[in-house]
């Protein structure tokens, strides 16, 4: 069998890792939700849900991958607990399966680079997207994407996913930068820094109920934990490799660039007349909707030129995203079956476009397909993560996290994290999404698939 493949470098892994956790977590959901939920009030509980539960999270699903140098599945054999396979098993389902539908949107996202090109996007948004989101238009963007996410996960760890993440993700601050500082010089604009900037902690003691969980489930589902990604990504580390310092600069750099993206997006809102109203949750015409609507009340050139970039960042940032997400599985099949990585990469994307197929048909099948993955996979396997490292691996952990950092005391405070209110507020979430889930119809996150609905 081959030499299993490495990170070249350590910026490598933290730059892929980041293209991960930053997709359409953080350019699309993150400012949307923010706008449903209080705006500075929702990124005040957010930022404290990165530092307490995120960022222990992360580092749980680190000290598993690397302490055992092989896929998510067989890394629970590998340290000696193989009757815990389920849980990366759990992962990589909830990886492939949102793979399905990710690619879809992500076809959408093209269209919207050369739609912001020719102005259709901008003329009449709605009509637009109706258009791009459904039936054969929206199944032929989602081949595209999937075939280009397939050619870089196919070319392995260090000539495809490390290669593509050193220009995808640097380009992502980059223009964002760029938007940002545009959206700055707007008139009218101001009121969505004040939005976003100016907490109203009144707000927050009222709404606990609404914003406490969704802000953690934000903060999880934005740093890609749950999807068995960021085990098998630290299963290509280095025992050298300090885990804390990697996984502290990976979650602020997603943080930094979530806020980015709200620092682009509320501003263009308002400055195109529309107000926080217009984010609808964080589905997906907040996007595909509200923006061109937005810069369709610029001068015709700019909202074009502005549309074009916005849009390119989404469609880079959702393709390093997708990328880990087909990763997850394809080292899978690689390590514990030995199949060439093409032929496995093919595979594997192949049947993830089929899945999806539906979704690409019919935007209600979209909506089924992510709230089985976001609100059960995803929390399901993130729970049983933190009982599994915080309680079985115990000081096996703390052992694994001091590699690379040295000293007893951030090992220890770490694991009774885990153990104590980062479970609790995983458990939480779960409960609630089981909730939304089975409960109330109407949210549309609901168990029933939609021809049965």
């Amino acid at each position: 069998m081959a030499e299993r493949e490495t990170w070249t470098t350590r910026l490598g892994f933290i730059l892929a890792a980041v293209g991960s956790a930053v997709g359409l977590g953080n350019i699309w959901r993150f400012p949307f939700l923010a706008a449903d939920s209080g705006g500075g009030a929702f990124l005040v509980v957010y930022l404290i849900a990165i530092l307490i539960v995120g960022i222990p999270a992360l580092l749980a699903e680190f000290v598993i991958g690397r302490r055992a140098n092989v896929d998510a599945i067989g890394a629970f054999r590998e340290i000696g607990k193989g009757n815990w396979r389920f849980i990366g098993a759990v992962g990589v389902l909830a990886s492939f399966w949102t793979l399905s539908y990710y690619s879809v949107i992500g076809g959408w996202v093209f269209r919207y680079v050369f739609g912001s090109a020719t102005g259709s996007a901008l003329a009449e948004p709605e009509a637009y997207f109706g258009a791009v989101s459904v039936g054969s238009s929206s199944v032929l963007t989602h081949i595209v994407f999937m075939a280009i996410t397939i050619g870089v996960v196919a070319f392995g760890i260090e000539r495809g996913i490390e290669l593509a993440t050193k220009f995808m993700v640097p380009s992502i601050v980059v223009l964002l930068l760029g938007l940002a500082a545009y959206a700055f010089t707007l008139p009218n604009a101001a009121p969505g820094y004040e939005f976003l900037f100016n907490p109203d902690f009144g707000t927050i003691s009222s709404n606990l109920a609404q914003i406490i969980p969704a802000a953690t489930g934000q903060a999880l589902f934005s740093l890609s934990v749950g999807f068995s990604v960021m085990i098998t990504y630290a299963s290509y580390l280095g025992e050298d490799d300090s885990l804390g310092a990697d996984g502290l600069t990976i979650a602020v750099t997603n943080t930094f660039i979530g806020i980015l993206a709200g620092m682009v997006v509320l501003p263009l809102l308002f400055a195109g007349g529309l107000s926080v109203g217009a984010a609808g949750g964080g589905g997906p015409g907040a996007v595909f909707v509200a923006i061109p609507i937005a810069l369709g009340d610029f001068p015709s050139l700019i909202g074009q030129i502005i549309g074009i970039v916005f849009f390119f960042v989404v469609l880079i940032a959702a393709l390093s995203s997708a990328i880990s997400l087909l990763e997850a599985p394809v080292a899978y099949v690689v390590d514990e079956f030995g199949v060439p990585r093409m032929q496995a990469t093919a595979g594997i994307g192949g049947s993830a476009f089929v899945l999806g197929i539906p979704s690409a048909w019919d935007t209600a099948w979209l909506t089924w397909f992510d709230g089985l993955g976001v609100a059960l996979l995803l929390p399901i396997t993130v729970l049983f993560v933190v009982i599994f490292v915080g309680w079985i691996l115990g000081d096996d952990a703390i052992d694994e996290i001091k590699k690379g950092m040295g000293g007893d005391s951030f090992g220890t405070v770490w694991l009774w994290s885990l153990r104590t209110f980062v479970l609790l507020a995983v458990v939480v979430v779960f409960l609630l999404n089981i909730h939304d889930l089975f409960f109330t119809v109407d949210e549309g996150t609901y168990i029933i698939p939609p021809p049965l609905q």
